[in-house]
C-alpha cells in the first residue's frame, strides 16, 4: 500500500491501525470445529482437576475472542510469588496470528513461574482491560504490587483502568530498542550516546544527577528537540533508578522473563498449527520450566550451601533460612561488611544516624537504626526494592552487636518454606496442584491442627480427658463408617503396616539361575575357582 501511495507517509494510518481494522473483517475467526475442540480440551482439563480455571470472551456474533487460562500450579504460584508481574505479548505462535501474552515471574529460587497465559484477538486497548479484568476475576481481585510492560499505550491505558494502585514499569530492553530504531542517528561514527543513555537509566541514585546528567546529554548531542527523547523523559518515573528506589522490583527492571518463554516457545510452535496444537505445545514448555524448579527445590533439600562464614550467627540464620540462590546472593552483600566504615554517627536515644561508605568506592549511605526493634532503613533501599538487607544496614548490626537478623527482614517470599501455605481459589476451596495427592493432602491439613490439639490437651487433666473423650468418640465414628462404606482404602484404617519392596514373583518351574561367579566352577586339575583378581 505504501508503494502505491507513493510512501508511508500517504497511506494515513499505520500498521497497528491495520491490524485493529482486521478484527471487523473477521479474517483470524476460529475455524470450523475449532471452538469446540478448544471447549472440549477446556473440559477435560476442568475433569482432570477442578482448579482449573478459563475465562472467555464473545463478541456480538458469539464468536471466542480473547482467552485467558490458569492451572492450578499457576493458581498456587500467584498466591505465594504474584508480587511482581511481568506481562508480554508475542504473535505468530499459530495460524490465526494471535497475540500470545503470558504473566510470569519469580519464584523462591528465582526461577520463571507462570501465573496466567491468554490467547488475545488484537492488541487494543479493550482487549488489554478485558484481560487485567479477567486476570483480576481468577485471582481474587489481588492485584501484583509491581508490573513490568513494554512501552505499549494500549497496556499502558488499560492498566491504570484496572490497576490503578499497581506501579507501572517499563521494559528497559523495549526502550533501548526504541531509541535506536528513532534515535540511530546518533549512535553513529563511535558516539556514546547509547552507553551516556544506559547510564543515565541504571546509575544514578539521586534525582538531581539523574537531572543534571540528562540536561548534559541533551546539551551534548544537541538533541533538545527531539520528540522521543522528550515522550520517554516524560515517562522517566517507570525506568530511571533514582525514581524506582521505593518500588519493589526483586531486581527486575525489563520483561525478558516472559519473552525468554516466549523464546522457547517459538522451539516448538509452528505458524501452521491450530488453537488446539497450540495449547499441546504450551504445556510442553511449561512443564519444562517447572521441571527447572523441581531440580532447584531437591538441590535445597538435599545440598547445604557453601557458608564461608561459618561462626556467623546471622549467617548460620541465613543459611537456613533462605534458599541457595538467594543465601549465595546475602553471602556477596555480607562479604562487603569488611570493606565497609562509617564515617560520621550520631547516636541519640531513640534513632541513631550514620554515614556508611565502601572503601576505594565512590558515594555515602545514610544508614537509620532503631536498636531497640530493631528497625533499619538505609538510602540504597535494597531491603525495600529487592528483599535482602544491603552490607550498609549489616555493618552497623554488626556495629552494634546485634547477631540475628529481624523477623520484619526476612521475606516469606525468598524462604525455603514459601510455599507452606493453604491456597484458596475465588470459591473457597482448597486448590490442589494434583488431585491424586489428595489423602496425602488431608493428611498434611490435618496434622498441624492435631498437634496444636493435642499440645494444649497436654497443660492439664481437663483439657486432657476432654480431648481423650472427643478422640475415643471419633475413632468409634469412623469405624462406623469404615463399615457402612467396604469400598474405602483399607490403608486408612488404624492398623500398623508393614511396607517393604514389592517381591518378585518365582521364575516358571521353580528353577533358580546362578549368578556369572557361582557358573564358573571349579578346574579339573587344581580345584580352584575361575574367579578373576579383582584389584582395588
Amino acid at each position: 500500500m505504501s508503494k502505491q501511495s507513493g510512501g508511508r507517509d500517504n497511506i494515513g494510518y499505520i500498521r497497528q491501525d491495520k491490524k485493529n481494522y482486521l478484527r471487523t473483517k473477521r479474517e483470524r475467526d476460529l475455524s470450523y470445529g475449532e471452538a469446540g475442540c478448544l471447549l472440549m480440551y477446556f473440559e477435560k482439563q476442568t475433569r482432570k482437576n477442578p482448579s482449573f480455571t478459563y475465562v472467555l470472551q464473545l463478541d456480538k456474533e458469539e464468536q471466542i475472542t480473547n482467552i485467558f487460562w490458569a492451572d492450578p500450579k499457576m493458581l498456587i504460584d500467584y498466591v505465594h510469588f504474584g508480587d511482581v508481574v511481568s506481562f508480554d505479548t508475542t504473535f505468530c505462535t499459530n495460524k490465526e496470528y494471535r497475540p500470545f501474552g503470558v504473566f510470569a515471574g519469580f519464584n523462591h529460587h528465582r526461577c520463571i513461574c507462570i501465573f496466567g497465559a491468554a490467547l488475545l484477538y488484537d492488541e487494543t486497548s479493550e482487549s488489554f482491560r478485558w484481560l487485567f479484568e479477567a486476570f483480576m476475576k481468577v485471582y481474587g481481585q489481588k492485584k501484583p504490587l509491581t508490573i513490568f510492560t513494554d512501552q505499549d499505550a494500549a497496556i499502558g491505558n488499560a492498566i491504570s483502568e484496572v490497576f490503578p494502585d499497581t506501579w507501572h514499569g517499563l521494559c528497559t530492553w523495549h526502550i533501548m530498542q526504541n531509541g535506536i530504531k528513532l534515535s540511530g542517528n546518533l549512535m553513529k561514527d563511535g558516539s556514546f550516546f547509547l552507553k551516556e543513555f544506559k547510564t543515565c537509566m541504571y546509575h544514578y541514585e539521586g534525582v538531581l544527577e539523574f537531572e543534571n546528567a540528562w540536561d548534559k546529554l541533551l546539551s551534548d548531542y544537541q538533541v533538545k528537540d527531539s520528540s522521543w527523547l522528550n515522550r520517554i523523559y516524560e515517562l522517566k518515573e517507570k525506568w530511571a533508578k533514582c525514581y524506582m528506589k521505593n518500588i519493589f522490583t526483586l531486581g527486575i527492571r525489563s520483561t525478558q522473563l516472559s519473552e525468554s518463554l516466549n523464546g522457547d516457545l517459538k522451539d516448538y510452535l509452528k505458524s501452521s498449527l491450530n488453537l488446539v496444537q497450540f495449547f499441546k505445545h504450551f504445556e510442553r514448555v511449561v512443564n519444562n520450566k517447572r521441571y527447572n524448579e523441581l531440580k532447584e527445590e531437591f538441590d535445597a533439600r538435599n545440598k547445604t550451601s557453601r557458608n564461608i562464614f561459618p561462626m556467623s550467627p546471622i549467617m548460620l540464620q541465613a543459611l537456613q533460612v533462605y534458599t541457595p540462590v538467594i543465601f549465595k546472593e546475602f553471602q556477596d552483600e555480607y562479604i562487603w561488611i569488611t570493606a565497609c566504615f562509617i564515617k560520621f554517627r550520631i547516636e541519640s536515644v531513640v534513632i541513631h544516624d550514620y554515614i556508611v561508605s565502601i572503601v576505594n568506592r565512590e558515594g555515602d549511605f545514610n544508614v537509620k537504626c532503631n536498636p531497640v526493634g530493631p528497625t533499619i532503613t538505609c538510602s540504597c533501599r535494597k531491603f525495600e526494592t529487592y528483599g535482602i538487607l544491603c552490607c550498609h544496614a549489616l555493618k552497623i548490626f554488626d556495629v552494634l552487636d546485634i547477631k540475628f537478623i529481624p523477623a520484619n527482614y526476612l521475606l516469606k517470599r525468598w524462604a525455603q518454606g514459601a510455599r507452606n501455605m493453604i491456597v484458596e481459589s475465588v470459591e473457597g476451596t482448597g486448590v490442589e496442584e494434583d488431585v491424586n495427592l489428595d489423602c496425602t493432602q488431608r493428611y498434611r491439613l490435618f496434622c498441624p491442627k492435631l498437634v496444636r490439639i493435642v499440645s494444649e490437651a497436654s497443660n492439664s487433666s481437663d483439657d486432657y480427658a476432654l480431648v481423650d473423650r472427643v478422640a475415643n468418640d471419633l475413632c468409634a465414628q469412623l469405624q462406623n463408617l469404615g463399615v457402612a462404606a467396604p469400598s474405602r482404602n483399607p490403608s486408612s484404617e488404624y492398623t500398623d503396616v508393614n511396607i517393604g519392596f514389592k517381591k518378585k514373583s518365582p521364575r516358571k518351574g521353580g528353577k533358580c539361575y546362578k549368578s556369572w561367579v557361582e557358573k564358573q566352577g571349579k578346574t579339573k586339575k587344581t580345584g580352584k575357582t575361575n574367579t578373576p583378581d579383582l584389584h582395588i
